[in-house]
């Protein structure tokens, strides 16, 4: 019998994936395949696709039923696939969410619709429809640096309480709002909270988040599985030299202080220095500069990272 990962709560280590291009409107096929092996031998609990790190929004809709498809497909029942639907019409939402049910994927992740500003009580009649209308478990996505508008802690806390609705990824960076959350969630232990920046992974876990979605990951995700695995053991000593290792080594790629797509071209250029996929980011960014990435690949050499 296969697991049925839409019924089992989400806990530890769900990389963000980077989505490989060879063009404007199509995949790297083969460096899609050899990244996903990459990450499942690394030994993640789950791969989440076509959110921010993985560009879906500025994806056509054809490039993200075709990377659900491939990727459901060659990773099967070995971990659960969760995929991005996030979109500011509401009917779209809903067909991304049945081309994932179709593609066999375990759950589908959703941002507040952007452009438009809501109120808090139209977004949960939005995660309220959203929830009822799809086949698969649905969780939220707090990304107000990218939508502009962010589900309260009170809104999380109400929709937590709905049946289809099964945890929260929060990017905001605050930590004072994943504190709330968690504290108004705390009588729904079966309720997800994930991270996603990576520097905070340690923190949250002990504040009691289930787990962390680092875009790092993408290119060493032994060492957040490493981490998670020191906190559930207790070695918290352990935990914090590898939350440290992680924030070095993704230094350059990150640079928190900046805003825009750089963040999302080095990830990529570091992927194509570590032989994983194509250096493409998504139109209209441009490839990683020769300078950029001379810089990128003595950085990831000095951290003892090289072409796989």
């Amino acid at each position: 019998m296969t697991p049925d990962h839409s019924r089992q709560p989400l806990r530890g280590i769900i990389p963000p994936m980077a989505t490989p291009l060879a063009s404007i409107d199509s995949l790297d096929v083969p460096g899609l395949e050899k990244l996903i092996e990459h990450l499942l031998a690394g030994g993640v609990d789950a791969l989440f696709i076509l959110g921010t790190t993985g560009e879906g929004p500025a994806l056509s809709y054809r490039l993200r039923r075709e990377l659900m498809e491939r990727v459901c497909r060659q990773v099967k029942t070995r971990v659960p696939v969760l995929v991005a639907i996030t979109d500011p019409a509401y009917v779209e939402a809903l067909h991304m969410a049945e081309a994932a049910a179709r593609a066999g994927a375990a759950a589908v992740v959703a941002a507040p619709p952007f452009y438009f500003q809501l109120t808090q009580a139209d977004l949960l009649r939005w995660i309220e429809s959203l929830a009822r209308e799809s086949v698969l478990p649905l969780y939220l996505y707090n990304q107000p640096e990218l939508t502009k508008i962010h589900f309260s802690p009170a809104t999380v806390a109400q929709a937590s309480e709905m049946p289809n609705v099964r945890g929260l990824k929060d990017s905001s960076g605050d930590m004072g709002y994943v504190k709330q959350v968690l504290a108004l969630v705390a009588p729904r232990p079966e309720f997800s909270v994930l991270v996603g920046p990576e520097h905070l992974l340690a923190e949250a876990l002990r504040c009691g988040a289930q787990g962390g979605v680092p875009g790092g990951a993408n290119l060493f995700p032994a060492l957040p599985v490493r981490l998670y695995q020191a906190f559930l053991d207790g070695r918290h000593d352990e935990m914090d030299a590898l939350q440290a290792r992680m924030v070095a080594m993704g230094a350059p790629i990150w640079n928190r202080g900046e805003t825009g797509s750089g963040r999302l071209r080095r990830l990529k250029c570091a992927l194509s220095v570590l032989g994983l996929c194509s250096g493409l980011p998504a139109w209209p960014d441009c490839p990683s500069s020769a300078e950029e990435r001379q810089h990128i690949e003595d950085h990831l050499r000095r951290h003892g990272l090289g072409p796989t």
